[in-house]
Protein backbone atom coordinates (compact mmCIF):
# COMPACT_ATOMS: atom_id res chain seq x y z
CA UNK A 1 0.00 0.00 0.00
CA UNK A 2 1.08 3.28 -0.94
CA UNK A 3 1.60 5.72 1.88
CA UNK A 4 -0.75 8.69 2.03
CA UNK A 5 0.77 12.21 2.14
CA UNK A 6 -0.84 14.95 4.08
CA UNK A 7 -2.03 17.99 2.02
CA UNK A 8 -0.61 21.52 2.12
CA UNK A 9 -3.71 22.73 3.50
CA UNK A 10 -4.60 20.00 6.32
CA UNK A 11 -0.32 20.66 7.24
CA UNK A 12 -1.52 24.45 7.31
CA UNK A 13 -4.80 24.02 9.28
CA UNK A 14 -2.98 22.00 11.75
CA UNK A 15 0.05 24.24 12.06
CA UNK A 16 -2.22 27.11 12.87
CA UNK A 17 -3.77 25.82 15.52
CA UNK A 18 -0.53 25.23 17.54
CA UNK A 19 -0.24 29.04 18.91
CA UNK A 20 -4.06 29.07 20.25
CA UNK A 21 -2.65 25.21 22.18
CA UNK A 22 0.21 26.98 23.66
CA UNK A 23 -1.50 30.51 24.62
CA UNK A 24 -4.59 27.96 26.28
CA UNK A 25 -1.83 26.10 28.37
CA UNK A 26 0.04 29.05 29.31
CA UNK A 27 -3.42 30.30 30.57
CA UNK A 28 -4.16 27.27 32.52
CA UNK A 29 -0.57 27.46 34.15
CA UNK A 30 -1.25 30.61 35.06
CA UNK A 31 -5.30 29.75 36.70
CA UNK A 32 -3.92 26.50 38.20
CA UNK A 33 -0.36 27.68 39.31
CA UNK A 34 -0.55 26.74 43.27
CA UNK A 35 -1.65 22.99 42.52
CA UNK A 36 1.17 22.93 39.48
CA UNK A 37 4.16 24.35 41.37
CA UNK A 38 6.17 21.84 43.20
CA UNK A 39 7.41 23.70 45.55
CA UNK A 40 6.60 27.01 47.26
CA UNK A 41 8.27 30.09 44.75
CA UNK A 42 9.62 32.57 47.43
CA UNK A 43 10.77 29.40 49.81
CA UNK A 44 14.46 29.81 50.40
CA UNK A 45 17.16 26.78 50.67
CA UNK A 46 20.71 28.28 50.27
CA UNK A 47 22.81 25.27 51.20
CA UNK A 48 20.73 24.41 47.48
CA UNK A 49 21.29 27.60 45.71
CA UNK A 50 22.54 28.11 42.17
CA UNK A 51 22.31 23.92 41.55
CA UNK A 52 22.05 22.91 38.03
CA UNK A 53 18.69 21.35 37.10
CA UNK A 54 17.96 18.44 37.98
CA UNK A 55 19.57 19.00 41.27
CA UNK A 56 18.08 16.78 44.73
CA UNK A 57 18.00 17.94 47.95
CA UNK A 58 16.00 17.22 51.39
CA UNK A 59 14.08 14.62 49.14
CA UNK A 60 12.84 17.21 46.36
CA UNK A 61 13.97 17.82 43.27
CA UNK A 62 15.05 21.10 41.30
CA UNK A 63 13.43 20.53 37.74
CA UNK A 64 15.25 23.86 36.31
CA UNK A 65 17.52 24.34 39.13
CA UNK A 66 17.62 26.75 41.73
CA UNK A 67 18.39 30.77 41.75
CA UNK A 68 20.86 32.36 43.82
CA UNK A 69 18.39 32.15 46.90
CA UNK A 70 18.02 28.33 46.31
CA UNK A 71 14.37 28.68 45.13
CA UNK A 72 12.97 26.60 42.69
CA UNK A 73 13.14 28.30 39.17
CA UNK A 74 10.12 26.07 38.06
CA UNK A 75 7.83 26.88 40.76
CA UNK A 76 8.97 30.46 40.11
CA UNK A 77 7.92 30.53 36.37
CA UNK A 78 4.94 29.31 37.22
CA UNK A 79 3.88 31.69 39.46
CA UNK A 80 5.46 34.43 36.77
CA UNK A 81 3.06 33.25 34.22
CA UNK A 82 -0.04 33.97 36.29
CA UNK A 83 1.59 37.61 36.92
CA UNK A 84 2.52 38.25 33.35
CA UNK A 85 -1.00 36.86 32.12
CA UNK A 86 -2.89 39.40 34.54
CA UNK A 87 -0.89 41.86 34.41
CA UNK A 88 -1.51 41.78 30.05
CA UNK A 89 -5.17 40.98 30.50
CA UNK A 90 -6.63 43.70 32.70
CA UNK A 91 -4.26 46.37 30.70
CA UNK A 92 -5.31 45.48 27.43
CA UNK A 93 -9.05 45.31 29.06
CA UNK A 94 -8.16 48.86 30.89
CA UNK A 95 -6.93 50.30 27.93
CA UNK A 96 -9.22 48.91 25.11
CA UNK A 97 -12.52 50.10 27.24
CA UNK A 98 -10.98 53.63 27.54
CA UNK A 99 -9.51 54.21 24.05
CA UNK A 100 -12.58 52.54 22.18
CA UNK A 101 -15.01 55.08 23.95
CA UNK A 102 -12.63 58.18 23.05
CA UNK A 103 -12.21 57.06 19.23
CA UNK A 104 -16.48 56.62 19.07
CA UNK A 105 -16.92 59.60 20.32
CA UNK A 106 -14.90 61.72 18.68
CA UNK A 107 -15.71 60.57 15.72
CA UNK A 108 -20.20 60.04 16.19
CA UNK A 109 -19.84 63.73 18.09
CA UNK A 110 -17.75 65.12 15.32
CA UNK A 111 -17.09 69.08 15.84
CA UNK A 112 -14.74 70.28 19.06
CA UNK A 113 -14.82 66.99 20.50
CA UNK A 114 -13.30 65.47 18.23
CA UNK A 115 -10.42 68.07 17.78
CA UNK A 116 -9.85 67.84 21.40
CA UNK A 117 -9.95 64.37 21.83
CA UNK A 118 -8.06 63.50 18.60
CA UNK A 119 -5.07 65.81 19.67
CA UNK A 120 -4.72 64.62 22.81
CA UNK A 121 -4.74 60.97 21.22
CA UNK A 122 -1.78 62.68 18.99
CA UNK A 123 0.24 63.84 21.90
CA UNK A 124 -0.10 60.43 24.24
CA UNK A 125 1.22 58.73 20.56
CA UNK A 126 4.20 61.37 20.38
CA UNK A 127 5.71 60.54 23.45
CA UNK A 128 7.64 57.04 23.39
CA UNK A 129 4.88 54.48 25.41
CA UNK A 130 8.34 52.83 27.47
CA UNK A 131 9.28 56.06 28.50
CA UNK A 132 5.98 57.70 29.65
CA UNK A 133 5.35 54.28 31.10
CA UNK A 134 8.86 54.70 33.13
CA UNK A 135 8.09 58.36 34.27
CA UNK A 136 4.61 56.98 35.17
CA UNK A 137 5.57 54.38 37.41
CA UNK A 138 8.38 56.66 39.00
CA UNK A 139 5.29 58.84 40.01
CA UNK A 140 3.47 56.59 41.07
CA UNK A 141 5.50 53.83 42.26
CA UNK A 142 6.00 50.43 41.48
CA UNK A 143 3.22 47.72 42.29
CA UNK A 144 0.83 44.84 40.79
CA UNK A 145 -1.93 47.32 40.05
CA UNK A 146 0.17 50.64 39.24
CA UNK A 147 1.63 48.86 36.62
CA UNK A 148 -1.77 47.68 35.16
CA UNK A 149 -2.54 51.86 35.10
CA UNK A 150 0.55 52.69 33.51
CA UNK A 151 0.00 50.54 30.64
CA UNK A 152 -3.62 50.82 30.25
CA UNK A 153 -2.21 54.83 30.60
CA UNK A 154 0.40 54.41 27.98
CA UNK A 155 -1.66 52.04 25.34
CA UNK A 156 -5.52 53.32 25.23
CA UNK A 157 -4.50 55.66 22.00
CA UNK A 158 -3.96 52.97 19.59
CA UNK A 159 -7.48 51.92 19.93
CA UNK A 160 -8.44 55.00 20.16
CA UNK A 161 -7.08 55.46 16.60
CA UNK A 162 -8.96 52.44 14.97
CA UNK A 163 -12.20 52.86 16.73
CA UNK A 164 -11.85 56.75 15.41
CA UNK A 165 -11.31 55.17 11.78
CA UNK A 166 -13.96 52.43 11.72
CA UNK A 167 -16.68 54.36 13.25
CA UNK A 168 -15.90 57.50 10.77
CA UNK A 169 -16.71 54.54 8.06
CA UNK A 170 -19.98 53.59 9.04
CA UNK A 171 -21.50 56.74 11.40
CA UNK A 172 -23.09 57.55 7.93
CA UNK A 173 -24.82 54.28 6.79
CA UNK A 174 -28.57 54.28 6.60
CA UNK A 175 -29.12 52.08 9.77
CA UNK A 176 -27.12 54.69 12.10
CA UNK A 177 -29.11 57.36 10.53
CA UNK A 178 -32.29 55.26 10.70
CA UNK A 179 -31.64 54.83 14.88
CA UNK A 180 -31.11 58.45 14.81
CA UNK A 181 -34.47 59.50 12.91
CA UNK A 182 -35.94 56.71 15.37
CA UNK A 183 -35.14 58.32 18.44
CA UNK A 184 -32.11 56.13 19.61
CA UNK A 185 -29.79 58.38 22.37
CA UNK A 186 -26.10 59.21 21.73
CA UNK A 187 -24.86 56.37 24.24
CA UNK A 188 -27.53 53.76 22.36
CA UNK A 189 -26.01 54.05 18.92
CA UNK A 190 -22.69 53.77 20.04
CA UNK A 191 -23.22 50.60 22.44
CA UNK A 192 -25.39 48.93 20.01
CA UNK A 193 -24.90 49.85 16.43
CA UNK A 194 -21.70 50.69 15.73
CA UNK A 195 -19.79 48.54 18.63
CA UNK A 196 -21.13 45.83 17.27
CA UNK A 197 -19.54 46.73 13.78
CA UNK A 198 -16.06 47.62 14.60
CA UNK A 199 -15.17 45.21 16.99
CA UNK A 200 -13.33 43.11 15.14
CA UNK A 201 -10.36 44.93 14.43
CA UNK A 202 -10.32 46.11 17.59
CA UNK A 203 -10.32 42.24 18.86
CA UNK A 204 -7.25 42.24 16.24
CA UNK A 205 -5.48 45.27 18.01
CA UNK A 206 -6.26 43.92 21.85
CA UNK A 207 -4.51 40.16 20.83
CA UNK A 208 -1.04 42.12 19.48
CA UNK A 209 -1.31 44.82 22.08
CA UNK A 210 -1.66 41.46 24.79
CA UNK A 211 2.02 40.67 23.70
CA UNK A 212 3.29 43.68 23.93
CA UNK A 213 2.15 44.38 27.43
CA UNK A 214 3.82 40.84 28.67
CA UNK A 215 6.92 42.49 27.61
CA UNK A 216 6.17 45.94 28.59
CA UNK A 217 5.40 44.37 32.50
CA UNK A 218 8.76 42.43 31.94
CA UNK A 219 10.98 45.11 30.64
CA UNK A 220 9.66 47.38 34.11
CA UNK A 221 10.02 44.50 36.29
CA UNK A 222 13.71 44.16 34.59
CA UNK A 223 14.37 47.71 35.41
CA UNK A 224 12.76 47.23 39.35
CA UNK A 225 9.69 49.31 38.22
CA UNK A 226 7.06 46.64 37.77
CA UNK A 227 6.19 44.01 40.22
CA UNK A 228 8.18 43.75 43.57
CA UNK A 229 10.23 41.18 45.12
CA UNK A 230 9.68 38.53 46.36
CA UNK A 231 6.67 38.01 44.16
CA UNK A 232 8.02 35.99 41.05
CA UNK A 233 8.00 37.99 37.98
CA UNK A 234 9.81 37.04 34.53
CA UNK A 235 11.37 40.45 33.62
CA UNK A 236 12.40 40.17 37.62
CA UNK A 237 14.05 36.26 37.16
CA UNK A 238 15.43 37.99 33.56
CA UNK A 239 17.10 40.62 35.80
CA UNK A 240 18.66 38.97 37.98
CA UNK A 241 19.72 35.96 36.22
CA UNK A 242 21.93 38.38 33.82
CA UNK A 243 24.32 38.54 36.65
CA UNK A 244 24.41 34.74 36.95
CA UNK A 245 24.66 33.79 33.02
CA UNK A 246 27.96 32.28 33.09
CA UNK A 247 27.42 29.98 35.83
CA UNK A 248 23.85 29.88 36.20
CA UNK A 249 22.44 30.38 32.37
CA UNK A 250 18.98 28.31 34.14
CA UNK A 251 17.99 31.51 35.81
CA UNK A 252 17.42 33.96 32.91
CA UNK A 253 17.44 30.96 30.26
CA UNK A 254 13.72 29.32 31.12
CA UNK A 255 11.77 32.62 32.11
CA UNK A 256 13.10 34.07 28.66
CA UNK A 257 11.93 31.07 26.59
CA UNK A 258 8.02 31.50 28.98
CA UNK A 259 8.65 34.90 27.88
CA UNK A 260 9.32 34.30 24.31
CA UNK A 261 6.39 31.32 23.47
CA UNK A 262 4.02 33.67 25.27
CA UNK A 263 4.50 36.67 23.22
CA UNK A 264 4.76 34.65 19.88
CA UNK A 265 1.92 32.49 20.41
CA UNK A 266 -0.84 35.95 21.11
CA UNK A 267 1.18 37.76 18.14
CA UNK A 268 0.20 34.61 16.37
CA UNK A 269 -3.42 34.29 17.08
CA UNK A 270 -3.51 38.15 16.32
CA UNK A 271 -1.86 37.59 12.84
CA UNK A 272 -3.99 34.65 11.80
CA UNK A 273 -7.29 36.65 13.52
CA UNK A 274 -6.42 39.41 11.28
CA UNK A 275 -6.47 37.36 8.31
CA UNK A 276 -9.78 35.82 9.16
CA UNK A 277 -11.69 39.20 9.75
CA UNK A 278 -9.67 40.39 6.37
CA UNK A 279 -11.56 37.35 4.07
CA UNK A 280 -14.62 37.74 6.02
CA UNK A 281 -14.99 41.83 4.71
Amino acid sequence: MRAVAASPSRLGNALSWWPAVLLGALVLIAIFAPWLAPMDPDRQNLLARLKAPGFEARGATYVLGSDELGRDVLSRVIYGTRISISVAVLSVLLSGVVGTAVGMAAAYLRGWVETVLMRLVDIFLSIPAILLAIITVAVLGPGFINIILVLALTRWPRYARVAYGQTLSIADRPFVTLARAMGATTPRVLALHILPNIVGPLLVVATLEFGLMVLFEAGLSFLGLGVQPPTASWGAMLSTGRNYIATAWWIATFPGLALFLLVLSANMIGDRLGDLIGKGR
